[in-house]
């Protein structure tokens, strides 16, 4: 049994953990386990599933210094980017308990036996069910809230799936003590083995979304993980739904009133959100585009001081370093040019230099227009909004677009620019910067392929809906009725005989 092992990115030392590779032996047992507390978390019902999502949000603070010392060690990102992190950890197991109380989600219909245009009707009423046991992958650059205790996690529990978590390889010590925080909570309300359950390696990763308990899988990740998911699941005999949130560059235009008006916030802006968290973010700018005029100028020349000032960044692990190295040096191959990059020691961990790059409009190729995870930026210098529409048409799809608009900005052409955003992303950012993903209930963190490669959101209320599917009953007996579907019930919010009915007091 092969042992894991874990790598404190600052200085790039590994070291043995206690925790082995799953095996197929222990899989069966993880997948039997997980089947079976699916049942547990039915009988809690909506309530009792809140009630749980609230105790393992207060369990998961109770051991923020731990959970947080640990993260550090084995990812190099900042005490305060952990706490913040996982402050948002809890409140999205949270707002998913709030989700469950109102109801609202199960989408709960019903249509009453009736006389239609084509002859009697029957009783018909639907609502959505859990599809079971799910399976989810953490993300490197989120040890909290896209991994063991995050969205993913949160709102497969809370549509009543049984989750089985592939912890990451950069962070296996605090997916592991993430997992135990989870469970503990769980275990207090007299929970079952394999409501949550931690598996680690490749190799289990793999038999994990061919095993037959699993009925979907979640993933924040690379294209390149997403296929061999996806090849995995094609194995199965049965398809199941892979949910992946994968590569995005979230263009950003300046237009020229904003950069004359407030140019050197905007250099702030820009320079905080592509180099925060090392630039490993999904939400990162890798392109902004930005007027040839002599406000442009002056935001660019603010911005390259802020970066050539800056010092390095630890990237998550050895594989992201090199990436990103191999990365800058494809860009500056295919034309960009270095706008500003520090002279940093590398030492011994994997600490690189952040990035700003710079190319005419014309010279956007391809190439250059492509996601390089960590802290680069292409500055893409611009003559004429009026050739803006085109140009982004040809950017890929992202998760989000922004556009900073200023005085004397033509309300027509940010009209024009916004639509070519809309039919190219998932969230459309105003005067503002895409990173920072709010956990709401409006929120959508989505787009089009390649960023995602479905229309369900990873992140706010409508997420669960990737871990449910609908059921209809037909003439059913009352008494084998779901509560929300029976006819007194008036708890959440239902559309009946084609009208919606509110929550009752």
């Amino acid at each position: 049994m092969n042992v894991v092992n874990t790598v404190d990115p600052r200085d790039g030392r590994r070291r043995a953990t206690d925790l082995n590779e799953t095996d197929e032996s222990r899989l069966e047992v993880v997948a039997g386990e997980a089947s079976r507390a699916a049942q547990w978390l039915s009988g809690l019902g909506r309530i009792g599933r809140a009630e749980m999502l609230d105790r393992i949000a207060a369990s998961l603070e109770s051991r923020r210094a731990d959970l947080v010392a640990v993260a550090e060690a084995e990812t190099g990102l900042s005490q305060a980017r952990l706490e913040t992190e996982l402050t948002r950890s809890a409140l999205q197991f949270r707002m998913f308990g709030d989700v469950l109380r109102d109801g609202g989600y199960v989408e709960a219909t019903i249509d009453h036996a009736a006389d239609t245009p084509i002859g009697p009707g029957p009783d018909v009423r639907r609502m959505l069910v859990p599809l079971g046991p799910a399976a989810v992958f953490g993300a490197s650059n989120f040890p909290f809230a896209f991994s063991v205790a995050g969205g993913d996690t949160a709102s497969a529990l809370a549509a009543g799936c049984p989750t089985v978590l592939k912890a990451h390889p950069s962070h296996p010590l605090t997916s592991h003590a993430s997992a135990d925080a989870i469970g503990s909570a769980i275990r207090d309300m007299g929970g079952p083995d394999g409501v949550i359950t931690t598996v680690y390696g490749e190799q289990a990763g793999r038999s994990l979304v061919r095993h037959p308990a699993i009925r979907a899988v979640a993933l924040t990740g690379s294209v390149g993980a997403a296929r061999a998911i996806q090849a995995a699941i094609d194995e199965r005999p049965d398809p199941i739904p892979l949910y992946a949130e994968l590569s995005s560059v979230n263009p950003i235009v300046v237009l020229p009133g904003a950069a004359a008006d407030r140019g050197d916030a905007i250099a702030e802006g820009l320079f905080a959100s592509f180099t925060a968290s090392g630039g490993q973010l999904c939400t990162k700018p890798g392109l902004a585009f930005i007027p040839a005029d002599p406000g442009g100028e002056h935001l660019v020349d603010a911005l390259r001081g802020r970066v050539a000032s800056a010092g390095g960044t630890v990237l998550l692990n050895e594989r992201i370093r090199d990436a990103f190295e191999s990365g800058v040096a494809a860009f500056e191959r295919a034309g960009a040019r270095v706008s500003a990059r520090p002279q940093v020691e590398p030492g011994d961990g994997f600490t690189v230099a952040p990035a700003l790059l710079e190319v005419d409009l014309p010279g956007l190729t391809a190439e250059i227009a492509d996601e390089c995870f960590g802290p680069l930026m292409v500055v893409v210098r611009y003559r004429d909004v009026a050739e803006l529409d085109t140009v982004l048409a040809t950017v890929p799809a992202s998760l989000t677009g922004s556009v900073h608009r200023g005085p004397g900005d033509d309300v027509d052409a940010v009209r024009g620019l916004v639509d070519v955003l809309a039919a190219r992303s998932g969230r459309i950012v105003f005067d503002g910067y895409p990173t920072g993903v709010r956990v709401s209930w409006a929120q959508h963190h989505g787009g089009p392929w390649p960023s995602t490669n479905a229309v369900h959101t990873s992140v706010g209320a409508t997420s669960i809906r990737r871990f449910l599917r609908p059921l209809a009953w037909q003439d059913a007996p009352e008494w084998i009725l779901p509560d929300e579907l029976r006819d007194a019930y008036t708890a959440i919010p239902r559309r009946v005989d084609g009208r919606w009915e509110p929550k009752g007091e």
